[in-house]
């Protein structure tokens, strides 16, 4: 067997990263495709977890992803990852190391979108001033947007599945 595909999905907190892997992991397995995901939230909750959200941390824990990408490929035909991964020179890396058959796949929507989504409540606490570190709206935590991904899907203008559609 090939080795399998890596989607990299970068993007804010409540873009629709998990959402489009999920959806997107029933439609190719509906068509034999075998697939997993490597959620960002899941593997800092049960693998990362004594990892924090300083830039070096940030970078270990996406390095750390990448690991648990290449062994996955060797079992999967497409591996999805919804991660934030908020630095170009994390994605940079990845892409060296899982290339090829790597693509960086950059799942967007405007601020005020992600604050009116805020599924995990953290918008509401950034404007609170109850956490100072989220990536993307936190001057204390930068975003680096993907400077020419393999694919831009804009979900605040896009339905998710016209979105599963067009990955």
């Amino acid at each position: 067997m090939e080795k399998g595909l890596i989607f990299w999905f970068t993007g804010l907190s409540g873009a629709g990263k998990t959402t489009l892997a999920e959806k997107s992991q029933i439609v190719l397995e509906d068509n034999q495709v075998t697939t997993s995901i490597i959620d960002g939230d899941d593997v800092r909750s049960r693998l990362h977890y004594y990892l924090g959200f300083s830039e070096p941390e940030i970078k270990k824990n996406n390095s750390l992803i990448a690991d648990l990408c290449d062994e996955e490929r060797n079992a999967r035909m497409a591996v999805l990852v919804p991660i934030i991964s908020p630095y170009a020179e994390s994605r940079k890396d990845a892409r060296t190391r899982l290339s090829p058959g790597f693509f960086e796949i950059h799942i967007c929507a405007d601020i005020p979108v992600l604050e009116a989504r805020d599924t995990k409540g953290m918008y509401a606490k950034a404007r609170r001033g109850e956490m100072e570190n989220l990536i993307g709206y936190s001057d204390k935590a930068p975003y680096e947007p993907p400077s020419s991904p393999d694919l831009v899907i804009k979900t605040d203008s896009m339905s998710v599945d016209n979105s599963v559609k067009m990955l």
